[in-house]
């Protein structure tokens, strides 16, 4: 239970109301205030507000907005900026970023006050723009971090504060312990400043366009037809400047998405990969004749991309644009010494693909604050629609550059007579049919007995191996298990790092995909039923 620290002796019970009177005294935020105050008699929604303070992890904060401590609001943001400009040390250099959701530019804003009052150095992008701006100037500017408020995808009620450090990637243990033991107890003990900080011009924004068009060749085929969709994020715009920049015809936006708005009101969940996120950008890419679908989510560092097929268009899944970005740039030829890598819970075609090419690969744990990484790494992905192309200049995944290396392989194709689904076949045919899917059980942590008593079979077919992911090994440990069958079918099951919720993912492998497509359907229900 969350109590202001110093007020009370430690071991005396301190009701929710004074808890919640204690916070109303600390909060800036008339909004807040009122929005508490008018709380103060409701019982059970004190009681979840005050159960903690909002989580700092490996994804810095994540929450929903409102008032008290397990929310995201200008008291939490205040104190846990103290716990980083601390963390940095003397006259830190912070960049910081912002999205266009709800309290996202004030947020950056106190930030940036809480950084000038600290004798640091705070440069603030100069609007809403995407996540892979901000992790790109860290560098650039050779700044001690960065602070990126975003929810990426979440629901529009939520808000987030992603933190990263001077490489220009998201930190990792230590780290966040060591931020969070810094937190400050209350907003009041936070020293702001009125003004002071440096808001950066567009230049920051041109420095990104011109070295983010460098990924794809200047005498590459670029007859293509492209739909475009931000989701009401901050994408639109740079995406649309990129393609042109890039020598693309420049793409067509989906109108009633392309601009932002915190309020996402096209879509239940302004995530690509729900059911319904781009039938707007669908219905669009049928009226134009396009050739692609590409859908940013809505701070654009993921990229999620559809296709016509046989009976209509069709959405790819991450590890299907995974292996076709990794195809696109084995063919165009990896630098000596150049490593590929996808976190654990991605297919292993890559794996497959890197080593017929004498490419080495390295797994890692999920997330790209472990993806990028990895040394030598010249490419990464995860399954869930993140891509780094471009490591030298962003270490993280970055939407507007992985759109731009998928366009660049379509239009090549198209030159070619061939598409994008010709190369998915291809590859079925030379690695193997690499088929997966994923589903998650909410509210449900990893179950004791799955450890206990690990499964001999799964669906009828043996278990080759059962690793216990908390125990460590070649990777660092994290909660979870990791199941291999003997018909080469791989289950991994964990709990989510930001929700109540199990994930559970499976692969399976077949010479035809129809076959492996099958085998998985099998495994899916038997775990569905294991889990219950």
């Amino acid at each position: 239970m969350w109590r202001p620290v110093g007020e009370r002796d430690q071991e005396t019970p301190v009701s929710l109301r004074d808890q919640a009177e204690a916070w109303i005294a600390d909060d800036p935020d008339p909004a807040t205030r009122a929005e508490l105050t008018a709380l103060l008699d409701d019982e059970a929604e004190l009681a979840d507000r005050f159960s903690g303070l909002l989580d700092f992890g490996t994804a810095g904060l994540r929450g929903a907005l409102g008032a008290g401590p397990n929310r995201m609001n200008r008291v939490v943001v205040r104190r846990v900026a103290a716990g980083l400009v601390r963390y940095l040390g003397d006259e830190p250099a912070l960049v910081i970023g912002y999205d266009a959701r709800h309290n996202s530019d004030v947020f950056a804003r106190d930030t940036a006050a809480v950084t000038v009052a600290a004798g640091g150095h705070a440069m603030l992008l100069p609007r809403p723009l995407p996540t892979p701006v901000l992790a790109y100037a860290i560098r650039v500017l050779g700044a001690d971090a960065g602070v990126m408020v975003t929810a990426s995808h979440n629901p529009p009620q939520d808000n987030g504060y992603k933190v990263y450090l001077g490489d220009g990637s998201q930190i990792v243990p230590p780290a966040d312990e060591e931020i969070k033991a810094l937190i400050a107890p209350r907003a009041a003990d936070v020293p702001v400043a009125d003004d002071g900080w440096q808001t950066l011009g567009d230049d920051i924004v041109e420095a990104y366009l011109e070295d983010v068009v460098r990924v794809v060749a200047a005498d590459s085929a670029r007859d293509l037809k492209v739909v475009h969709t931000a989701l009401h994020g901050v994408g639109s715009q740079i995406v649309l400047d990129a393609f042109e920049a890039a020598g693309f015809p420049t793409p067509i936006p989906v109108a009633a998405q392309q601009q932002p708005d915190p309020d996402f009101p096209t879509v239940a969940f302004p995530n690509p990969e729900e059911a319904g996120a781009i039938d707007l950008a669908l219905e669009t890419a049928r009226h134009e004749d396009a050739d692609l679908v590409i859908a940013n989510d809505p701070d654009a560092d993921r990229c999620a991309v559809a296709v016509p097929d046989v009976g209509g268009w069709r959405m790819l899944r991450g590890d299907e644009v995974g292996a076709l970005l990794g195809y696109h740039l084995l063919a165009r030829g990896v630098p000596d010494k150049g490593v590929f890598a996808n976190s654990i819970v991605s297919s292993r075609l890559l794996a497959a693909m890197a080593q017929a090419h004498g490419v080495r690969h390295q797994e890692t744990l999920t997330g790209f604050k472990w993806i990028s990484r990895v040394p030598g790494l010249v490419y990464g992905y995860e399954e869930a629609l993140g891509y780094c192309v471009d490591p030298e200049r962003v270490k993280d995944k970055d939407g507007v550059s992985a759109a731009l290396l998928v366009a660049e392989l379509a239009a090549t194709l198209k030159a070619q007579g061939r598409t994008l689904i010709d190369v998915l076949r291809e590859l079925d045919v030379r690695y193997g049919a690499h088929v997966t899917d994923s589903f998650s059980i909410r509210g449900a942590g990893l179950p004791a007995s799955l450890l206990a008593q690990p499964p001999t079979e799964v669906a009828g077919i043996a278990v080759a191996g059962f690793e216990d992911l908390s125990q460590g090994g070649e990777l660092p440990p994290t909660e979870g298990v990791r199941i291999h069958l003997a018909d080469r079918t791989r289950i991994i099951i964990r709990p989510s790092g930001t929700e109540p919720k199990l994930k559970v993912y499976l692969e399976a492998i077949a010479g035809e995909r129809d076959t492996a497509s099958q085998q998985l359907a099998t495994v899916n229900r038997a775990v569905r039923d294991l889990l219950r």
